[in-house]
């Protein structure tokens, strides 16, 4: 199969990509950050990847670790009290 586009889709929330076989995925973005971000950092990396290069974030939600991804792109540290 050869990948046609790749998409976000705003009014569904899914990146959408399109094959020359005529078949689709949509991948809900939703369902994602919920599933594997923790904390805002996590979500912020990956609302870039999702605005910036749905291409890189399909293959990350079908082939690679989004979570070890996640952990190790992003830091949270506990502001001091």
């Amino acid at each position: 199969m050869k990948l046609l586009s790749c998409v976000f889709n705003i009014d569904t929330a899914c990146v959408e990509l399109k094959f020359d076989d005529g078949s689709m995925i949509a991948i809900d973005t939703i369902a994602v950050e919920n599933e594997f971000a923790d904390n805002m950092y996590q979500r912020s990396e990956l609302d870039y990847l999702i605005y910036n290069d749905p291409v890189a974030y399909a293959e990350l939600m079908l082939n690679g670790d989004p979570e070890t991804y996640l952990k190790t792109v992003t830091e949270c540290e506990p502001l001091d009290s």
